[in-house]
C-alpha cells in the first residue's frame, strides 16, 4: 500500500508550546511512596528521593508535573503536608480507600521537582473546600515573607518562594465520584470567585478551569459552555482528560480512538470560541489535556483494594502494564496534540511513575522504562518548535470509534532553530507495509539523520523488571531523501519517528 504526504515550510499550524509533554503525580498508589521517594533504596539521595527514577524523569525532559491530584485533590487538607514529619496526620483518602501519613507534601515536592528539571502545576481542592484554602495555599508556596503563610513556610525551612505560577482550580468536578461534585453553575461560580481572589494576590498566575472528565458525560459539552461563561475573563485554560482502552481486544478499533480525541479538541475549542464571542472578549483560552493515557490493564486487580475496607498505605493500584499495542496509541495521542497545537498547549501524560505511567519501581530493586515511555521521550525530545500541515493521500478504513480512519498517523515538526524537521509516524495496518513518500516543499537540502522504528511480533509484549528491554526501538535503514522527497517502508503496526536535517 502506498500513502503520500506533503508537507511545506511556510504552512505552519502552530508553535508547539513544550508544555504538552508536562505529566502527573498523584498521591495514588505507589506514584510518591516507593515512587518517587523511597528512603534506604540503594540509589536515594539524601532527601529520600530515588536516583534511578530521576534519572529516567529527568531524561524525558517533562516540563511541569501536576501535584497533588487528581481524585485525591479534592478531600485533601494542603496543611497537612508541612512541617515537622512527626507532627503531621495521617489521613483517610477517600477518593482511592488508601492511607496517606503525608510525609511528602508541596515543599517537598517542589524540592524534587528541582531535582527533576521540572516545575510544579498545583491544584487546589475546590471539592470540600474553596476560595479560602486556595488563597492560603498560594500565599505560603509563594509569598516572600512578613506574612503569617509565608513566614510560617519559611519557619519549616523552605526561606525563599516557590513562586508556582501554574494551578488547576480543582479536578474533575463534573464527576459525581468526585468529592464535592459540582453542577456547572455551582462549580463555574466558586472557580470564578476563587481565580479572582488568587488573581488579587498574582495577575499573573495561569489558571486552569475543569472541563469535561472525559467526552462520554452526560453534560459533555455543556459543562464547558456554562463554567465558561462564568470564567472566561479570569482563566487562561479550560482541563480535558481522556482515558484509552482496549478491552475488546480490537486493534484497528483501538487505534481509532485517537480520532475521538480529535473531536474532542475540536468540539472544546468551538465551545470556547462561542463564548468568546458571546463575551466580546479578545481573550483566547487554552486547552490543558493534563491527564491522558492508556488505562484499563489494571481494573480488575484494583477492584479488591477499591471496594475493600483495608485502607492500606500506597498499594499497587493502577499498574497497568503496558504492551507493544499500546506504544502504538500513545504514539497517536501525541500526533494528535501536536496536530492540534493551536489549542492544545499543556497535555499531562498520567501518571509518571507506577500509576498508569511509563516509568516502573519495584521497592528497594530496579527502575524500568514501560514500552510507552519511548514514544512520549522521542516526542518531548524531538517534538519542540512548530507543527507543520501535513495532508496525506492514502488508504482508510472504518470502525466504531470513527469513519474514514487513515492506516498512516503522522504528524511534523519543524525545530526552533528550523535546522530540523521530524515526522511521527504509526502505520495502524495489521498486516500491510505502508509505502510512504513524502514531499518536503521549501526544504530542497534535506537529508536524513536517522529512522528510529518500534516493531514486535508479539502486540501483547511488555518491559518488566526481569527483562526491561523485550520492547525497545532501535535505528533502522533503508529510509532516504533523494531531490527534496522522503521514502520509506514503513512496517505494519510499526512506530517511526523520522529525523531530517534541513
Amino acid at each position: 500500500m502506498k500513502a503520500n504526504v506533503t508537507v511545506h515550510r511556510d504552512f505552519a499550524i502552530s508553535p508547539i508550546d513544550d508544555r504538552v509533554y508536562s505529566s502527573f503525580l498523584e498521591h495514588l498508589g505507589r506514584a510518591i511512596y516507593t515512587g518517587i521517594y523511597e528512603p534506604g533504596h540503594p540509589t536515594a539521595d539524601a532527601d529520600g528521593f530515588r536516583g534511578d527514577v530521576l534519572d529516567l524523569v529527568r531524561a524525558v525532559k517533562t516540563p511541569y508535573v501536576r501535584y497533588p491530584g487528581g481524585n485525591f485533590v479534592s478531600a485533601y487538607n494542603w496543611e497537612d503536608g508541612i512541617g515537622p514529619r512527626d507532627q503531621r496526620p495521617t489521613r483517610l483518602d477517600l477518593a482511592w480507600r488508601t492511607r496517606d501519613d503525608n510525609r511528602i507534601g508541596v515543599n517537598e515536592f517542589v524540592d524534587w521537582c528541582k531535582k527533576a528539571d521540572t516545575k510544579p502545576m498545583l491544584a487546589v481542592n475546590l471539592g470540600s473546600r474553596g476560595l479560602d484554602a486556595a488563597r492560603n495555599f498560594v500565599e505560603y508556596c509563594n509569598h516572600p515573607g512578613g506574612s503569617y503563610w509565608s513566614d510560617l513556610r519559611r519557619s519549616h525551612g523552605w526561606k525563599d518562594p516557590h513562586n508556582v505560577k501554574l494551578w488547576c482550580l480543582g479536578n474533575e468536578m463534573d464527576g459525581p465520584w468526585q468529592v464535592g461534585h459540582k453542577t456547572a453553575e455551582e462549580y463555574g461560580r466558586l472557580a470564578n470567585e476563587t481565580a479572582k481572589a488568587m488573581r488579587l494576590f498574582d495577575k499573573s498566575l495561569e489558571l486552569v478551569v475543569c472541563g469535561s472528565s472525559n467526552s462520554d458525560m452526560p453534560t459533555y459539552p455543556d459543562w464547558e459552555a456554562t463554567v465558561l461563561e462564568h470564567t472566561y475573563d479570569s482563566i487562561d485554560h479550560i482541563s480535558l482528560h481522556m482515558y484509552f482502552a482496549n478491552n475488546e481486544h480490537d486493534t484497528l478499533n483501538y487505534l481509532a480512538k485517537a480520532e475521538k480525541l480529535d473531536r474532542y479538541i475540536n468540539t472544546i475549542g468551538g465551545v470556547i470560541d462561542f463564548i468568546k464571542a458571546k463575551k466580546r472578549s479578545k481573550k483566547d483560552v487554552k486547552i490543558s489535556f493534563d491527564e491522558w493515557n492508556v488505562w484499563y490493564h489494571s481494573r480488575e486487580q484494583d477492584k479488591k483494594i477499591l471496594e475493600g475496607d483495608e485502607w492500606p498505605d500506597a498499594p499497587h493500584l493502577l499498574e497497568d502494564l503496558y504492551n507493544f499495542e499500546d506504544v502504538l496509541q500513545v504514539g497517536g495521542i501525541l500526533n494528535t496534540f501536536i496536530r492540534r497545537a493551536d489549542r492544545v498547549k499543556i497535555a499531562c501524560i498520567a501518571q509518571l511513575v507506577n500509576v498508569i505511567a511509563p516509568i516502573m519501581t519495584e521497592e528497594g530493586g530496579p527502575a524500568w522504562k514501560q514500552t510507552i515511555y519511548y514514544p512520549f521521550l522521542y516526542a518531548s525530545l524531538y517534538g519542540r518548535g512548530t507543527s507543520l500541515r501535513a495532508v496525506v493521500d492514502g488508504p482508510t478504513y472504518d470502525s466504531t470509534s470513527g469513519d474514514d480512519v487513515p492506516y498512516l498517523d503522522v504528524s511534523a515538526v519543524r525545530s526552533p532553530e528550523g535546522d530540523a524537521v521530524t515526522f511521527f509516524v504509526v502505520n495502524r495496518h495489521l498486516t500491510e507495509t505502508l509505502d510512504l513518500t513524502a514531499a518536503l516543499e521549501g526544504f530542497p537540502k534535506a537529508s536524513l539523520v536517522e529512522h528510529i522504528q518500534m516493531t514486535h511480533p508479539d502486540l501483547r509484549a511488555i518491559n518488566t523488571a526481569a527483562n526491561p528491554d523485550n520492547v525497545v526501538p532501535k535505528t533502522v535503514s533503508g529510509t532516504h531523501v533523494e531531490a527534496g522527497t522522503l521514502m520509506s517502508k514503513l512496517p505494519p503496526l510499526s512506530y517511526n519517528v523520522i529525523r531530517l536535517s534541513v
